[in-house]
């Protein structure tokens, strides 16, 4: 029997949390080493690989295997070891059922590592970049090669996993943080760092937070927890949606707004999951926790959906005692330099890929009906806003209608929320011809689509090989911002076009390749959002 909760709600937060997670591998096997490196950890020395220009260490354990007991339950420190540990290759991705666009299941829950890149050469302690994956249900930290990040900007580069999905956000009546244990696993490797970032030249001193999607959420999330004050020093959000929700039928037809995209309260974690508890035969409370720990992974992954139902995290408890959304309004947040922004595109991404993609395409008599089920009695404005002429398609338009309403008008309210209280930059990814790893329709232009601009950053040299000239660009000018901003707070510097801070009007950055592709936006106009706060 398969588990009966919410869940078309579900599938619409799995379906925006999507992407994100990236599916950049790094091959170490093409990384011949010239000779081996040696770091000792607080737990142990690990054994790296040495190339021409960086240091590489792989699957570097920060807590211990969440196994047995420690199945939904907070992290608890990686054992020491005694012989040098291998650190050549990445260890196992958290549990994950994979998906269209990553192919990378798992069942081994021993998957608690962070990935350290580094640059040759000694000398001042360098910044330390600390990046979330995005997605919630899907990815690996060892999935982005921090490569270029780190040699072209001199910083360290840490990536990492942490528990997934029904993993990371499972909750239980009487079940102590449910709902919040890939966030503290996330701050679990944040406090490694603090403790062995100077072992690889690091600074424990200037640590960034950032990430993409549901990654960058998180990041929101512990901007937002007392608990991880003090851990990292400045915060980067790409394509973060800590203020967004979404209208009826955004993603699918059907599905009813949602309040939020990346939380939900611990009281209905703790519900949906003794729902499921019931279904997977472990319904009775006095030993439902025990009984479900017992399960093989395998069979916690054989329930559709089962990943997205716990990807939301969980607020009103010790990690996240607010709505992080009230928090943020209410300047309850870090006092850290905040770099901000989304791509001009966004809703591309989910209406080619779950509408265009399998045959369902937005056709010119469905579009007002979306519109209606979305916005009720303003549809008609919107659709005087969006006529069906003046785009290519219908499935365009409600793209379009989509990026501004939920995504773009909710950067724009968490920027302005940043930036009544810290330095804050914001930026807006516009490369419409950004190269895409997500199977777009041929027929269905892809535009700046969600995340587009991660592989911009964590660039292989195989993505290089697709940039032209001025997308090349565009990605070193790039990485001198995000790793300018992770070294002083401030993303500006030599031979940069100057990127003032957010005032709420029109000092947005475009990012976008060419001759002044890097230039301020009036975001607001872009978006419309004029309109769209009349109607929110």
């Amino acid at each position: 029997m398969r588990p009966r909760v919410n869940r078309w709600a579900a599938v619409a937060a799995g379906a925006v949390l999507l992407a994100g997670c990236g599916t950049q591998t790094i091959d170490v096997g093409q990384e011949a080493p010239m000779s081996d490196d040696l770091v000792t950890t607080d737990s142990g020395s690990v054994r790296g690989v040495v190339a021409d220009d960086h240091r590489s260490f792989f699957g570097i354990p920060y807590a211990a295997a969440p196994t047995g007991v420690g199945r939904w339950a907070p992290p608890r420190p990686a054992p020491a070891w005694s012989d040098v540990r291998d650190a050549t290759t990445p260890g196992s991705p958290c549990p994950q059922v994979g998906a269209s666009y990553a192919d990378t299941g798992s069942t081994d829950e021993d998957c608690l590592f962070v990935n350290v890149t580094t640059p040759l050469g000694d000398g001042e302690p360098r910044p330390v970049m600390v990046w979330l994956h995005g997605d919630g249900a899907v990815g690996s930290g060892d999935l982005f090669d921090g490569t270029r990040l780190a040699v072209d900007g001199d910083v360290v580069v840490v990536t990492l996993n942490y528990r997934l999905g029904l993993f990371g956000g499972f909750g239980l009546p009487g079940l102590a943080d449910s709902g919040t244990f890939g966030l503290q696993d996330q701050r679990a490797a944040l406090e490694w760092v603090r403790r062995n970032a100077a072992a690889f030249g690091g600074d424990p001193d200037n640590v960034t937070l950032f990430g993409v999607s549901y990654g960058a959420t998180a990041t929101s999330a512990h901007l937002a927890s007392p608990a991880s004050r003090g851990l990292f020093h400045r915060a980067i959000l790409q394509s973060g949606f800590p203020l967004m929700d979404a209208p009826a039928g955004a993603v699918f037809p059907g599905v009813p707004a949602l309040p939020w995209f990346g939380w939900t309260s611990s009281a209905e974690t703790e519900a949906v999951g003794a729902m499921l508890a019931g279904e997977l035969g472990c319904a009775d409370p006095e030993t439902a926790l025990e009984c479900l720990r017992a399960l093989p992974v395998e069979t916690l992954l054989d329930y559709p959906q089962v990943m997205n139902m716990f990807q939301q995290m969980a607020y009103g408890n010790d990690v996240l005692p607010g709505v992080p959304a009230d928090l943020l309004s209410a300047g309850e947040f870090a006092d850290v330099p905040v770099l901000s922004g989304a791509t001009r595109d966004e809703h591309r991404t989910f209406v080619g890929t779950f509408r265009d993609l399998i045959g369902q395409p937005v056709t010119a008599q469905e579009y007002p009906e979306l519109l209606a089920e979305a916005f009720g009695d303003d549809a008609a404005r919107v659709a005087a806003e969006y006529p069906l002429s003046d785009y290519d398609s219908p499935s365009l338009a409600f793209a379009a209608v989509m990026t501004d309403r939920m995504w773009a008008l909710s950067t724009y309210r968490h920027n302005g929320m940043f930036a009544a209280e810290v330095p804050t930059y914001a930026y807006e990814f516009a490369d419409a011809d950004a190269p895409s790893e997500i199977p777009f329709p041929e027929d269905f232009p892809s535009g700046a689509f969600h995340s587009a601009e991660t592989s911009y950053l964590f660039r292989t040299e195989e993505f290089a090989e697709q940039l032209t000239p001025p997308q090349r660009m565009l990605s070193d000018q790039m990485i001198a911002y995000w790793t300018n901003f992770a070294r002083t707070g401030d993303p500006n510097g030599a031979d940069l076009p100057e990127w003032a801070p957010f005032n709420e009007t029109d000092d947005v950055l475009s990012l976008a390749p060419g001759d002044g592709g890097i230039a301020p936006v009036d975001y607001v106009a872009t978006h419309r959002l004029d309109f769209w706060q009349d109607i929110a």
